[in-house]
């Protein structure tokens, strides 16, 4: 996956696509990248398609669907308080992390 996020920075873009992109790198790994490809990207708007919240903590407007319908739209702040379904979804990932 490394090799296919770098081979998608190579060519400057105005968007970049990262579907799932980051989800078999551990999380280290995984916000190592992301700050790499920071300065990268900072003229592109960046899509993330993530089921980590690490991944998408930082953010500056997450997507949250549920049942493929739009749930919630908010940082990640916002949605802590205002939607359900990202609150089940980061305690549930962060049970795991704990556990």
């Amino acid at each position: 996956q490394r090799l296919s996020i770098a081979r998608a920075l190579l060519k400057k873009a105005d968007i970049y696509i990262f579907d799932d992109a980051f989800s078999a790198l551990d999380v280290a790994t995984d916000k190592a990248v992301r700050t790499g490809i920071k300065p990268l990207t900072r003229k592109a708007a960046v899509l993330i398609v993530a089921q980590r919240i690490s991944t998408i903590t930082s953010a500056d407007q997450i997507i949250v669907l549920d049942h493929g319908r739009i749930e919630a739209i908010g940082t990640h702040a916002q949605l802590l308080e205002t939607s359900k379904t990202y609150r089940e979804i980061y305690s549930s990932q962060n049970d795991e992390v704990a556990a």
